[in-house]
């Protein structure tokens, strides 16, 4: 059963209530309160301009641990040579406009819409959603952005202008940031070879439920030198 959301309230059915491919919901708003309550239960939006509002909630959760990240060879070395800086919330609102840029395997335009890239930059200005971006001769070549929930960083999309900007975005998230679950939704053959993995949803949900969150909570890892 798919169930529509009552537009003056931001409640959600229970996500184990999701069809089969996870949907879960239609329509309501892109508030932040509302975006907030989603993430908090496992819920994200994922929508295109020829659809209402959908949210979704799948039933097993494509994850990937810092800890466990798979750094390849050429990507450390590319790292040992500093061919890329880092920064985080510098550019926020040019990262998610390079994402929804981005062509998509198999699909047709963006899922990023107009209204989405507002609501993120909305979150964003809220202290709870969270970029990094990756530099090169100060020019922006990849990033990454998401929404932290206590220490779970929910991916939304990444993008790249030249080869493993992205995935440079991603292992510094991983190595810098107290972090302890990266949510990346749903499945991908590049996610899985950097270490992503299956987690059930009711697993997520745990994780989840045990989060205290606040706005700016995205911190580096504190290192002894």
């Amino acid at each position: 059963m798919i169930f529509e959301l009552d537009p003056k309230h931001v409640l959600f059915p229970h996500p184990s209530l999701a069809e089969e491919d996870g949907l879960l919901a239609i329509g309501g708003d892109l508030s932040t309160e509302r975006l907030l309550n989603a993430y908090r239960q496992g819920i994200f939006p994922w929508y295109s301009k020829e659809t209402p509002i959908l949210w979704y909630a799948p039933h097993e959760r494509f994850v990937l641990y810092p800890y466990k990240i798979k750094v390849s060879k050429s990507m450390r070395k590319s790292f040992a040579r500093n061919d890329f800086t880092f920064t985080s919330d510098q550019a926020f609102e040019q990262v998610i406009a390079e994402c929804s840029r981005v062509p998509r395997k198999d699909q047709d335009g963006t899922w990023i819409v107009p209204d989405m890239i507002e609501a993120y930059a909305e979150l964003h200005r809220a202290g709870f959603a969270h970029s990094i971006e990756v530099w090169q001769k100060k020019v922006l070549v990849g990033g990454l952005y998401g929404v932290l929930i206590g220490k779970v960083y929910c991916g939304e999309s990444m993008f790249s202008k030249i080869s493993d900007a992205s995935k440079a975005a991603l292992i510094y998230l991983c190595q810098e940031y107290d972090i302890d679950l990266i949510d990346c939704q749903i499945h991908s053959a590049h996610l899985e070879s950097m270490g992503a993995e299956m987690m059930t949803q009711q697993d997520y949900l745990n994780i989840l439920a045990q989060q205290a969150y606040s706005p700016n909570g995205l911190q580096k890892l504190f290192r002894q030198v």
